[in-house]
């Protein structure tokens, strides 16, 4: 019965906040304090808790499992994700320490714990919003994830100084972890393409790094990184990552809708959550801040700070392990700052380009290595995403004699295709200000094969904005998107999937020597 009603709620909710142009994720928050509300009237067991959070948190392990597939350690000691993280730590812990001895009259010791709690960001939102945009290799997603790491980090100290649990001696073994990298590699390529790929998946993710880490006293969440981080190296890695999609698309559910079953609040955890989701603004706008003194641009710093303006489940970690009394109103809190973040996210790129007039003077005079190039050198034929479709294409044109370029918003991406030869820059296709600095006398023609519709559209926009007369070339995944780019200004569209198939066909007519001449 649990779990009909619990489907039922999650899907039904989640339907409606799509459609109102929301992420499901809000619906799934809303779904679990409908299910917390009535759940006296539908006699639900009372251990639905446990199951909900067993579930919860397999999602949980998978999530940051993948996320460390896509990681380097390289970022985490870049000087804006430990500056940016470490100071407004200590800049937000202060503020929200003050205010709460001032105004709510606690003791130091509590304030300061529920301040810490408050300071950090929400690791599964983030990751979870990234990736579903694409954009977990971006400079900006790779920082605020590098961040957000820190963070953990952090409150794992937390709870090794006032909670009950710390490490054992046997926490040092997680220093030889590296020395398992090859033994992994192996495995992985042992394991096919199947079910076995994915059970070793979740065997590194669930048991060696969830239960492994814990039973020396360690965090489950960063065991299950790290397991993903020793094997993020591996050629196979973003298709083990793939594998375990819809698997943890499913235990995600079950996360979103404990945050809201974690219980009903009083009014005065009711006002208290709302004064703190009024503060985040100025959390995120902190961010912004110091990101933008490690000279981040603009846009880049906003939405790094966009995708930390939440609080964090892992405050509710902390709030469990030493101040359960203040876990109802933390998660309020938490809930209440995921439908603002999910929102802010889901349109970030459309608020900053109504900021940017006011956000730009805020950049630094000499920028981060994520400044988008202004001109495109010799290049006569631009093509924007090197992934496989980019790069298939950058390898078939580049024969031909035409000076060619190479954009992607991935710096690894581009450092690697760099070191193949090939002529590649780092660049946002839904950064207006790329577009408008770009130089694109010397263009003949554009090929776009970037994932996200939206950046597509953009890019087409854009270029025609610029006067650009030549061809631009697109593909599509889905039939909408063709309209959508030939009403934009693209010369032509190819359906990826249909294109794979007619070129099957050829090579078919062509073995049988029925091609037409």
């Amino acid at each position: 019965m649990f779990e009909v009603i619990c489907i039922t709620f999650a899907y039904a909710f989640g339907m409606v906040v799509k459609r109102v142009g929301l992420p499901p994720l809000v619906g799934f928050l809303a779904a679990g304090f409908a299910i917390n509300a009535l759940s006296p009237s539908l006699n639900l067991p009372t251990e639905t808790g446990d199951i909900i959070g067993h579930i919860a948190h397999l999602g949980v392990l998978l999530l940051l499992f993948t996320v460390g597939l896509k990681l380097r350690l390289g970022q985490l000691v870049q000087p804006q994700v430990l500056g940016g993280s470490l100071i407004h730590f200590v800049l937000t812990t202060a503020a929200f320490t003050l205010g709460l001895v001032l105004f709510m009259d606690l003791d130091l010791q509590t304030a300061l714990l529920v301040a810490m709690a408050l300071s950090f960001s929400s690791t599964v939102l983030s990751a979870k919003t990234l990736e579903s945009r694409r954009d977990l290799g971006t400079f900006y997603g790779r920082t605020a994830i590098g961040i957000l790491i820190v963070q953990d980090l952090i409150a794992l100290a937390v709870l090794a100084v006032w909670g009950d649990q710390s490490p054992t001696p046997w926490a040092l073994l997680v220093f030889a972890l590296p020395l398992l990298r090859p033994l992994l590699h192996r495995l992985l390529d042992l394991s096919g393409h199947d079910e076995l790929m994915v059970l070793l998946g979740m065997f590194l993710a669930l048991v060696l790094g969830g239960m492994g880490f814990e039973a020396v006293g360690l965090s489950s969440e960063i065991g299950a990184l790290a397991m993903g981080l020793l094997l993020s190296t591996h050629d196979r890695a973003k298709e083990l990552s793939k594998s375990l999609w819809g698997l943890k698309e499913v235990f995600l559910v079950g996360f979103f809708l404990q945050i809201g079953m974690s219980g009903l609040p009083d009014w005065s955890d009711l006002t208290f959550a709302l004064i703190v989701a009024l503060i985040l603004p100025l959390k995120g706008a902190l961010f912004f801040l110091l990101l933008t003194r490690f000279r981040m641009r603009a846009r880049t710093a906003f939405l790094a700070a966009a995708s930390l303006t939440a609080y964090s489940e892992f405050g509710l970690i902390v709030a469990a392990g030493v101040l359960e009394e203040w876990l109802v109103p933390l998660a309020l809190a938490v809930s209440l700052s995921f439908v603002f973040a999910a929102v802010l996210n889901n349109f970030g790129p459309d608020i900053y380009r109504s900021l940017a007039d006011a956000l730009q003077p805020f950049e630094t005079r000499t920028t981060h290595r994520d400044e988008a190039p202004t001109d495109l050198g010799d290049a006569r034929i631009l093509i924007l995403g090197m992934g496989r479709t980019g790069t298939a294409a950058y390898d078939a044109l580049a024969p031909l004699g035409e000076p060619l370029i190479g954009i992607d918003s991935d710096t690894y991406k581009v450092q690697s295709h760099t070191d193949a030869n090939r002529n590649a820059a780092y660049a946002d296709a839904e950064d207006e200000e790329f577009w408008r600095e770009l130089d694109i006398g010397k263009l003949r023609a554009v090929v776009i094969a970037v994932n996200d519709a939206t950046a597509k559209e953009q890019a087409v926009v854009s270029l025609r904005k610029k006067g650009f007369e030549g061809p631009i070339i697109a593909h599509a995944m889905w039939e909408d998107e063709i309209a959508m780019l030939e009403q934009a200004g693209a010369t032509h569209v190819w359906q990826t999937m249909n294109q794979a198939g007619w070129g099957l066909a050829r090579d078919t007519a062509r073995s049988l020597g029925l091609e037409s001449s």
